[in-house]
C-alpha cells in the first residue's frame, strides 16, 4: 500500500512532469505553484537562498518603520499565547522580507535549520507557494500546510498568514503564525486575520495624527502666496497654499506628479520629521486654455481623456475616438477642432450609422449635375468638399460598406475625391475624426472591416470613459445640468452615492434624462426633503438597488467577511444610523455605502 499523501503525491508530479490534477488541490495553491513553475523556483530548496545582513536589515526596518513601530506591539501582545502553543509569530514587510520574529525555542529552532529568521526574503519568487509570499501576491489571508508549499524547505510546515493595509488600499505588510505541522492549531489563520485587522486600524488612526501633526506645522505656509504643497510620504497632496487651492480645487489627494502635468515645476524640497515633505513648486507660463464644451469631470479618467485630446488637437493626425453610447463622442470631436488650427474652417458631422447604404456615397462624395435623375440642377457637395481645410467627423464608421470602405482608403491616401458622375479629381485639405461604439479591432477579425483601413483610421485613438469608470464625475454633471437649465437644487447625499454606483448603460445622456424627469415633477428643487425610494421611482429607477452595483464576487473572502460583520455592528449599534455607523468605524461615508451595497447589507 502507498503510504505517501495524495498532496505530497499530487506535488511530486507537477513538480516533475507539470501535471496537475487540480481537483485534489485548492485554487489559490494551483494558481500560486503555476506562478512558482513558470518563474522558474526551485522545488529542491532545502533552505531560504536569501537572508540580509544585519546593516541591510536595519536599512530594511528603517524603510519601514512606520508600518514596523505600529504592528510591532501587536505582535508582541500576542507571544505568550503563541509560546504556549509551541508556535511562532512573524512580522514581514511588503517587500517579504521578515523584520520580526519569536516564538516558542523549538519551533524557533525548527525554523533556523531552514533559514526562516529575520532578514529572510520570504516571497514566492525566493521559496515558492508559501503563506507569506502568497498573501502579498494577493493581497488576501491565506493557510499553506505541508506539501502544499512548493518548496521541500517548508514542507514540515503549516503557516497562516493575513496582510496588512494601508487606508489607501496600499500594501504595509504581513502578519505570520507558523508551526510545525505536529502542532498545527486549527485557529491560526483566525487570529492572524484577527491581529492584521487590529494593526490596519492602528495603522490608519496613526496616518491621520501625523497627518494633523503635519497640517498645524504647515498652517503658516498654507496662507502663502507662493505655490507650496505638503505631501505625505507616498507623495499625496495634504496641504496646499492659496495659489495651488484657486488653480487646481480638487488638490486634496491627489499625487505630486499631477501637478507637474499641470504646468508647475517643483524649485525646493523641504522635509518635515520623518512623514511629510514641502515642495515649493513654480507656475510654468500658461498656453492657451482647452476649450472643451462638455462637462470638465475631475476623475483621473476624464482627465487623461482631456489629456489626450489635447495631445490630438496640436497635431493633424487621423483620429478614432471609442466610447459607449451617451460618451459624448461628437463633443469631443468638436473639440479636436475647436483647439486646433483648423478652427476657422467648417465642422462636419456625418452619422455613417443613419444614412441607408444606397445614399452614403453621394453624401460623403457629393455628385455632379446630371448625375442621375433626380440629381440636383446644379449638383450636390457632398462632405468631403463641405469640410475643406477644416474637419471632417465620421460617426459610427464601422456601418459603412466594403464598397464605401474602398473609397475612403482611397481618400486617405490621395487626398482627393471625383464626384459621382465626374471625372475630374478635386483636392481636399480635411482632418478625419472617426467614432465608434464598436472594437475595430473585432471588426477587423470578423471581416466587417479592411485591416488597411483600420490602420488608416487608428493613427491616434482615444477613449471615451464610460460614466461607471468615473462616477466622481456625477456631481459636475449635476452643477452643469442645473446651469444649463436655472434649476435650483441639491442631490441628497444618499441619493448621490446611489447614482454614483449605478451601472449606467445610457451614460451621461442617461444621467442627464434622469435629471430631467427630477426637474420636471420637482420644479422646485427641494430633493433633499424627499426619501430615497420617492426619488428613485421619481427618476425613473429601480428602488430595490439591483442595478446600483453588481456582486463583485460568488463568495467573499475571509477580510470581506470581517468588514462586512464590522459594519453590520455598527449598524446594529447605531439603531441602522448610517452617517454615525461610518464615523463609529472611521469608515469615510462614500465607502461605508459602497460596502453595503457591496455587501447587500441594509440600514
Amino acid at each position: 500500500m502507498n503510504s505517501i499523501p495524495n498532496d505530497l503525491q499530487t506535488w511530486k508530479r507537477f513538480v516533475k512532469d507539470g501535471v496537475l490534477d487540480e481537483s485534489r488541490i485548492r485554487k489559490r495553491i494551483a494558481e500560486s505553484w503555476h506562478r512558482c513553475r513558470k518563474a522558474e523556483v526551485n522545488p529542491y530548496l532545502e533552505k531560504g537562498p536569501k537572508v540580509l545582513q544585519q546593516t541591510e536589515l536595519d536599512q530594511q526596518s528603517n524603510k519601514h518603520s512606520f508600518f514596523f513601530s505600529t504592528a510591532m506591539p501587536y505582535l508582541e501582545k500576542l507571544l505568550p499565547a503563541i509560546k504556549e502553543m509551541e508556535m511562532m509569530a512573524l512580522l514581514i514587510d511588503a517587500d517579504g522580507v521578515v523584520l520580526a520574529l519569536d516564538g516558542h525555542r523549538r519551533a524557533l529552532h525548527e525554523a533556523k535549520r531552514i533559514n526562516f529568521v529575520e532578514g529572510a526574503c520570504w516571497t514566492e519568487t525566493a521559496v515558492g507557494t508559501n503563506a507569506i509570499g502568497t498573501a502579498l501576491h494577493i493581497s488576501e489571508p491565506v493557510v499553506i500546510q505541508g506539501s502544499e508549499h512548493y518548496s521541500v524547505a517548508s514542507h514540515r510546515w503549516n503557516c497562516s498568514a493575513a496582510p496588512i493595509h494601508y487606508e489607501d488600499g496600499s500594501l504595509a505588510g504581513v502578519i505570520d503564525i507558523s508551526c510545525p505541522a505536529a502542532h498545527a492549531y486549527p485557529n491560526m489563520l483566525g487570529i492572524a486575520a484577527a491581529i492584521a485587522y487590529a494593526a490596519e486600524r492602528e495603522l490608519a488612526a496613526k496616518s491621520r495624527e501625523k497627518e494633523l501633526e503635519l497640517l498645524s506645522r504647515f498652517a503658516d505656509r498654507a496662507s502663502s502666496r507662493v505655490p507650496v504643497v505638503l505631501c505625505n510620504v507616498k507623495q499625496h497632496i495634504i496641504g496646499a497654499s492659496l495659489p495651488i487651492q484657486t488653480s487646481i480645487p480638487d488638490w486634496q489627494g491627489r499625487h505630486l506628479y499631477e501637478l507637474k502635468e499641470r504646468g508647475f515645476t517643483i524649485e525646493k524640497a523641504v522635509t518635515m520629521g520623518d512623514s511629510g515633505t514641502c515642495f515649493y513648486l513654480s507656475e510654468q507660463k500658461k498656453k492657451p486654455a482647452f476649450r472643451f464644451n462638455g462637462v470638465l469631470g475631475q476623475s483621473r479618467q476624464s482627465q487623461a481623456m482631456l489629456k489626450s485630446l489635447e495631445r490630438a488637437a496640436a497635431a493633424d493626425a487621423t483620429v478614432c475616438l471609442s466610447g459607449e453610447t451617451g460618451t459624448g463622442k461628437e463633443v469631443a470631436a468638436r473639440a479636436l477642432h475647436e483647439n486646433s488650427d483648423r478652427k476657422h474652417g467648417p465642422f462636419v458631422a456625418v452619422n455613417c450609422g443613419a444614412i441607408p447604404s444606397d445614399l452614403i456615397e453621394s453624401e460623403l462624395f457629393g455628385y455632379a449635375e446630371g448625375a442621375f435623375t433626380g440629381a440636383k440642377r446644379n449638383g450636390y457637395k457632398g462632405a468631403f468638399q463641405k469640410a475643406n481645410h477644416g474637419t471632417l467627423f465620421l460617426d459610427e464608421i464601422g456601418e459603412i460598406s466594403h464598397s464605401m470602405q474602398v473609397a475612403l482608403l482611397r481618400v486617405l491616401q490621395e487626398r482627393k475625391i471625383t464626384l459621382i458622375g465626374g471625372t475630374k479629381e478635386i483636392p481636399i485639405d480635411i482632418r478625419v475624426v472617426t467614432a465608434t461604439h464598436c472594437d475595430l479591432r473585432e471588426l477587423v477579425e470578423s471581416g466587417k472591416l479592411r485591416e488597411d483601413l483600420f490602420y488608416r483610421l487608428h493613427v491616434f485613438p482615444i477613449r471615451l470613459p464610460p460614466l461607471r469608470e468615473r462616477p466622481e464625475d456625477i456631481p459636475a454633471l449635476f452643477a452643469c445640468f442645473k446651469e444649463k437649465n436655472k434649476w435650483n437644487a441639491e442631490l441628497p447625499q444618499e441619493f448621490l452615492e446611489t447614482l454614483k454606483v449605478m451601472e449606467w448603460p445610457g451614460n451621461i445622456r442617461e444621467l442627464f434624462n434622469v435629471f430631467e424627469r427630477l426637474s420636471i415633477i420637482f420644479p422646485d428643487g427641494r430633493l433633499k426633503s424627499r426619501s430615497l425610494p420617492s426619488l428613485l421611482q421619481a427618476a425613473g429607477l429601480p428602488t430595490n438597488h439591483e442595478q446600483a452595483e453588481k456582486d463583485s464576487a460568488a463568495s467573499l473572502t475571509l477580510r470581506e467577511h470581517i468588514q462586512k460583520n464590522i459594519i453590520i455592528s455598527a449598524l446594529e449599534s447605531t439603531n441602522g444610523n448610517v452617517s454615525k455607523a461610518a464615523e463609529m468605524t472611521g469608515i469615510p461615508r462614500s465607502t461605508f455605502y459602497k460596502r453595503l451595497k457591496k455587501f447587500k447589507v441594509s440600514p
